[in-house]
């Protein structure tokens, strides 16, 4: 079965026709210098053989929509990477990325999803022309983020204005321009060249949603006071939407703080920054508002509120408008990056459709508001419509009923920090009460300790005086301490959870051991610096930072993705406040840890494996997987130019080896064995973060076992027996409960796509079987590659052997709907060719998964495949000849097909076949109301009737009735406890059975050739 690939001489002209195409995009259609011009030549003509070898990997394929691509990913690699050797300062032959798009006909979501595939094809010339941190100077993902952050910013500030003032329809509309979201007033231009004024200015690198949201809410207070009156959409007299009130009129910033969740401290340091933007950048005087004789200040308290005058006049409001442009354009035009002017501006073409960030955020602003509306999603109101008062007059309140909207990106950041606000923040910055008993009372007073380390570890995390190398031109010293306060807030929130985790999960210990002496887990280095990752990311995930996204805090801490992955379910059953979306975030994180990293290269999972395997040491050995010592708090304090202040002489993680350890050993240690063959029991079933809730209700905490059996390779050596007898050393124990946690992730995952693939139980038990088989044994196939690039392969080896008309394009098709789906998992499979391998091939390399499936899979998985064959229920007659052919003959001693175990139903989950029918448990928090005798009568249950009662047989049978006829239903049902998020997240796109048919018709040999798709 060989990889053919296609034939390219008919799909590009000669190559010098390319390069003359691009020659004149550079210098005719971008005006770049000769030098710019010169090295996009160089970086083109080295990487055009990529692109003619490669063409079908890229968009649509087509050779014209395929040069453009190539084109738009090398001139943003010599702008971004070619302005940091000088031109930068200069601010001489700058271009936005936006240019480089509309130059080439592309949309920002198209490039962001295609882009990655440039950089891992072409990543050795990028090495050698601009050194081996070109990926990081690069800062591709960075600009991703900042992309959806900013698009979710420009919708909330979309919807914000549109319910504060005026629009298009009106007769008196203010001047603007007329773009594909609608009328965008010059009023609204402002408020965003304003809000993007304080992004460069102020905020500098920490461009987190949070803050970002801070300021628009105070860009939000600037046109309250300033948009002449004619244009609002309220009063404030009678408006609700301005509620809190005091003695001398309504409080602005205190009622904006209640609707748009934000802190009011945070909003008044903000709007202090705005204003003196305005003062600096526009030339406008400030004056205090209780100076002021204005109409737009009539029932406001005016003290502490900042005006000025003639602000927004309309004589005055269009060199403003030219001024700020001015201002930004110096910004950006030096330095490369997004135009973020786009958002709102009269052509958004070149923003695109679709979505990124694996469909957590909908990039497209033409999107439907029907759609969104008919899909099963919890519903909020708006900010601002449960104001709305139904008799409403045109200059006065907001007209028609409550709006219903959904939860957006913003709202639920800033409630997710509302957590942090009211729950973290007033929590003591110390070890305190019954945590620092627990730290007493070890075998040495652990208290100073475990506050340096904490904050030697997070400093390096939040570092103080800068958060990153770059800095934007033209900012203002203000931006530099904006800096150091956000890190010092930040710093302190995750000190403060860490210490709140730590003691709950002390107490719990203590319980399980019947004892307060926890030396052996709070001695434990390794430990404690999970935990402070952790925390951190929490923190950053709640403010949805751009320049510190994970895995950053692996590095900073210095532990591996392993190491991690051993904390973060006892973190979240630990921490009972923690928000739904932290959760969710800490599910993603595992998975994600589960899936690859714990399998790349320096995971300190390969020191384990080397001891529980010996058999792999070779192979672990020969591609060099095996991890760095940890580095010590002293490395960690150098690094990062943190001072280490009478640190212990000898870090702690150091003693973790030591030997002694097991002389005067407390009784705890003696229950290891015990308690860890409990882990391999209770974390079999995969009790993720959100996945699993109801185990995590049901089962009482005392059951789950004692961390210091979790980290219990990290307090004795690997390759010591368990204390307490049993045969099995450390480093077993801790594969063993990985790999439980790899087969489960590995189930949740097959079971998803044999749905999709609308396969039998029979096949999905047989994929499950050979994933267990391979993970025992042939478990290298997992080094330093993705679970997923397994499972398929697995998919179509089960397909052949069980005759199954199902080819490995129709596989890739319904992957492609699965939401975590990567095309990197089956564009790019890491191979190490061995030394006998007959195509003469050698060293390391990435290809597609079908070359993967025919030179390593088929070769090293063909034994299993055997026995799976002949584990079936049929004469051998049936059998493929390509498995009879060649046996190396059955594995002794294998153990029966395993049945596939029982997991947790997703939720939502997907009831109907041909209907989009959810179903999701019920919420613990509303058990009780719905019980309850008084409340009962308000909900509608299964069994119970939405019209007159007759009994629930009869109403079971009416329900399966509307669901079976084919006459649409124009209500829908408000499920209030499923959100888009969840269903996009969980499900994936539907597949309809009609899909996978034709996909299956057009396609007849995908192992054959190379997939037009890949």
């Amino acid at each position: 079965m060989e990889d053919v690939k296609p034939s390219i001489s008919s799909n590009f002209d000669d190559g010098d026709a390319m390069e003359a195409r691009f020659g004149n995009l550079c210098k005719s259609v971008l005006a770049l210098d000769e030098s710019t011009t010169r090295q996009a030549m160089v970086l083109f003509r080295e990487t055009k053989q990529i692109l003619m070898a490669n063409i079908s990997t890229i968009g649509s394929g087509s050779p014209g929509e395929v040069e453009r691509y190539w084109s738009a990913f090398v001139l943003y690699c010599i702008i971004r990477l070619g302005q940091s050797k000088g031109r930068r300062e200069s601010g001489r032959h700058g271009v936005s990325l936006c240019q480089i798009l509309r130059a080439s006909k592309l949309n920002i979501v198209d490039f962001f999803k295609e882009m990655p595939q440039f950089s891992l094809k072409a990543s050795y010339i990028l090495s050698g022309l601009y050194g081996s941190d070109w990926e990081k100077r690069l800062e591709l993902k960075e600009l991703q983020v900042n992309f959806v952050h900013l698009s979710a910013l420009s919708r909330h500030y979309r919807r914000a204005y549109q319910e504060l003032f005026l629009r298009g329809d009106s007769s008196s509309q203010p001047s603007g321009i007329l773009n594909n979201t609608g009328y965008i007033s010059d009023y609204h231009r402002f408020g965003w060249l304003l809000f993007l004024a304080l992004r460069v200015h102020t905020f500098s690198r920490f461009r987190d949603l949070v803050t970002c949201t801070n300021g628009l809410v105070s860009i939000l207070a600037i046109l309250i006071l300033h948009v002449p009156i004619k244009f609002r959409n309220f009063h404030v007299a009678d408006f609700r939407l301005f509620g809190k009130k005091t003695e001398k009129g309504v409080d602005l910033l205190a009622s904006l703080c209640d609707i748009y969740h934000t802190s009011e401290d945070e909003l008044k340091i903000t709007l202090e920054k705005t204003n003196k933007l305005i003062a600096d950048i526009l030339n406008k005087k400030p004056r205090p508002a209780s100076e002021c004789k204005t109409q737009n200040l009539d029932f406001f308290n005016t003290d502490g509120l900042i005006c000025f005058e003639g602000l927004l006049e309309d004589d005055s409001l269009q060199s403003i408008l030219l001024i700020l442009e001015k201002d930004y354009d110096e910004a950006i035009n030096t330095i490369g990056e997004l135009d973020e002017r786009v958002f709102c501006s009269d052509d958004d073409s070149v923003l695109g459709t679709g979505s990124l960030s694996g469909g957590a955020i909908n990039i497209s602003s033409r999107k439907s508001k029907l759609d969104m509306i008919t899909s099963p999603a919890k519903t909020i109101k708006s900010p601002t419509s449960f104001m709305q008062s139904p008799t409403s007059t045109a200059n006065g309140n907001l007209s028609g009923s409550s709006k219903i909207v959904f939860d957006t990106p913003v709202s639920t950041a800033m409630t997710t920090a509302k957590w942090l606000r009211s729950i973290i923040s007033p929590l003591p910055s110390k070890p305190d009460g019954e945590l620092r008993r627990f730290l007493s009372s070890c075998d040495k007073d652990m208290n100073n300790d475990i506050i340096r380390r904490a904050n030697l570890i997070l400093g390096a995390i939040f570092p103080v005086s800068s958060f990153g190398e770059r800095r934007m031109p033209g900012s203002f010293q203000g931006a530099s301490l904006m800096d150091t306060i956000w890190a010092e807030q930040r710093k302190l929130e995750a000190l403060k959870l860490y210490y709140r985790v730590l003691e709950a999960m002390c107490r719990a210990e203590s319980q399980k051991l019947n004892g307060n002496n926890l030396t052996l887990l709070l001695t434990n280095e390794r430990f404690h610096r999970c935990m402070l990752a952790c925390s951190a990311e929490l923190v950053l995930a709640t403010h949805k930072t751009v320049t510190m996204m994970f895995p950053a805090v692996l590095e900073r801490t210095g532990i591996t993705a392993f190491d991690l992955s051993k904390v973060i379910e006892s973190f979240v059953r630990h921490e009972e406040t923690l928000p739904r979306e932290l959760k969710r975030h800490l599910n993603s994180l595992e998975e994600r840890l589960l899936e690859s990293m714990a399998w790349e290269k320096g995971s300190s999972m390969y020191n384990s494996l080397i001891v529980a395997r010996p058999s792999l040491s070779p192979d672990i050995s020969r591609l060099g997987l095996l991890a760095e010592p940890m580095l010590s708090l002293d490395a960690i304090a150098a690094n990062y130019n943190i001072p280490v202040g009478g640190l212990p002489p000898l870090p702690l993680h150091k003693r973790e080896n030591f030997s002694d350890l097991n002389g005067d050993a407390p009784s705890p240690k003696k229950q290891c064995t015990e308690y860890n063959r409990i882990v391999l029991v209770e974390r079999a079933s995969f009790t993720s973060p959100v996945k699993d809730r109801t185990l995590a209700a049901n089962s009482p905490k005392s059951k789950l076992p004692p961390l210091q059996s979790t980290f219990a390779s990290t307090l004795y050596s690997p390759t010591r027996p368990s204390p307490s007898g049993g045969g099995e050393t450390c480093a077993e124990i801790s594969i063993n409960v990985f790999f439980s946690k790899i087969i489960k992730l590995s189930a949740i995952r097959i079971r998803s796509l044999c749905e999709r693939l609308q396969l039998s139980q029979e096949a999905q038990e047989r994929v499950y079987y050979l994933i267990q088989q391979i993970l025992s044994q042939k478990t290298s196939l997992f080094f330093n590659r993705h679970i997923d690039q397994i499972i398929l392969c697995s998919f179509y080896g089960v397909a052949k052997i069980s005759h199954l008309d199902l080819t490995f394009k129709e596989i890739i098709y319904n992957y492609r709907k699965q939401p975590q789906c990567k095309p990197q998992v089956f564009r790019s499979v890491f191979i190490s060719w061995p030394s006998e391998n007959f195509n003469g091939k050698k060293g390391q390399e990435h290809v597609d998964i079908i070359t993967f499936y025919n030179e390593i899979f088929i070769p090293s998985v063909k034994p299993l495949l055997v026995e799976l064959g002949s584990a079936a229920v049929r004469p051998n007659s049936e059998r493929p000849s390509e498995v009879i052919n060649n046996i190396d003959g059955p594995i002794p001693g294998s153990p029966q097909l395993s049945r596939f175990p029982n997991l947790p139903d997703m939720s939502p989950k997907k009831v109907s076949a041909s209907h989009n029918v959810y179903v999701s448990p019920l919420r613990t928090s509303k058990m009780d109301s719905l019980l309850s005798p008084s409340s009962k009568s308000y909900y509608a249950c299964v069994g119970e009737s939405t019209h007159a009662y007759q009994s629930p047989s009869k109403d079971l049978s009416a329900i399966n009735n509307r669901l079976n006829s084919s006459r649409k239903i124009s209500g829908r049902l408000n499920f209030d406890m499923v959100s888009d998020s969840v269903v996009a997240g969980s499900l994936g796109p539907h597949n309809s059975s009609s899909d996978s048919s034709a996909a299956a018709t057009v396609l007849k040999n995908p192992v054959k050739c190379e997939l037009p798709d890949l």
